[in-house]
């Protein structure tokens, strides 16, 4: 029973960390085997869906993580130039965002 009641507390919390949100700085990347609305993210699966927000404008867009990245310090997030164009950050090219993991 203790066993189960472990198995359970440590598979909720990684369910509820799992679909935290992350704050931080993203950049653009262009992938040229691969277009439309990618990212590259350190920790989260292939083919995880995420929405980014740009918190300097509001606009947002899902993505679908394709690579690993960003390896610069402070930045969470690398997404495709068609995610930044979307975005509106690829004159800047980094912008202050928000992931929200999709279902």
């Amino acid at each position: 029973m203790k066993q189960f009641v472990l198995a359970a507390l440590g598979a909720a919390l990684t369910f509820s960390g799992a679909l935290a949100d992350e704050f931080g700085v993203a950049t653009y990347y262009h992938n040229p085997n691969h277009g439309g609305l990618i990212a590259a993210h350190l920790t989260l699966p292939f083919g995880t869906r995420a929405r980014v927000y740009n918190l300097d404008n509001g606009r947002n867009v899902v993505v679908t993580i394709g690579d690993r990245g960003p390896y610069a310090t402070g930045r969470i997030i690398d997404v495709s130039t068609v995610a930044a164009d979307a975005l509106g950050m690829r004159q800047a090219g980094i912008a202050r965002v928000r992931l929200e993991l999709t279902q």
